[in-house]
């Protein structure tokens, strides 16, 4: 395997077809591990994303869902962010299945560095770390919003399955609705502020997620390419 620094560069013209076609597009990308092309290629997309502090609720429904969903061949896309974000990534690899996390920094950096082990692990199981930001870019604060339209560009499915009334998260589902993808959440208890806002969205016509199945029928276009 190559070493765990080497890094690819994808100009406009090679960006996945999925990121052409947002607002904003990327003018470039760059990434560490396998082909972003080539794992996307007749493979279904799903984001995972939510709260950096979430509930035992939240971290047992992420990492069933990011599991389950792993199972079924189905990419897991996130931010390898503290919480949701590194426990759907984890649940992907455990499953044995292909995972890419979005950086807000350059892409010999591994943001938040606590996460470098996963991120090792992302790389050695043929997943792939990936960037629009040049090398030595720092992760800056306004870098983590951009980076969710990214998140969502390249996600056929976006889940969120725990976050507050004013969670960051929200833009990622923003995003997505702006792009035409389907957005779906996890019902929560209605006692829980972590829950407030994934039932905000179930409200304004997000849909509901009780189980897996629920998923994978709405992939169920994606899934015969298989």
């Amino acid at each position: 395997m190559q070493d765990d620094y080497t890094y690819h560069k994808l100009d406009k013209a090679n960006l996945p077809e999925r990121l052409k076609v947002i607002d904003q597009p990327p003018k470039q990308l760059f990434y560490r591990g396998a082909d972003i092309n080539q794992i996307l290629q007749n493979r279904p997309a799903v984001a995972i994303v939510g709260s950096r502090k979430p509930s035992l609720y939240g971290r047992e429904v992420t990492a069933m869902l990011a599991r389950e969903l792993a199972v079924n061949a189905v990419v897991i896309i996130s931010g390898l962010a503290l919480g949701i974000d590194g426990i759907a990534h984890q649940a992907c690899l455990d499953a044995g299945g292909k995972t890419i996390a979005i950086l807000p920094c350059g892409p010999e950096m591994v943001y938040p560095s606590t996460h470098k082990q996963i991120a090792k692990n992302i790389l050695t199981s043929g997943g792939s770390l990936l960037t629009e930001y040049p090398p030595k870019t720092p992760a800056l604060k306004v870098n983590f919003i951009a980076r969710n339209r990214l998140v969502s560009g390249l996600a056929d499915v976006v889940i969120i399955t725990e976050a507050a009334e004013k969670s960051g998260t929200l833009h990622t589902a923003n995003f997505a609705l702006a792009q035409g993808k389907t957005v779906m959440a996890v019902p929560g208890p209605i006692t829980n502020p972590l829950s407030k806002g994934t039932n905000n969205l179930i409200k304004a016509g997000a849909i509901p997620i009780t189980d897996v199945s629920d998923v994978l029928f709405k992939l169920g276009k994606f899934l015969t390419k298989l």
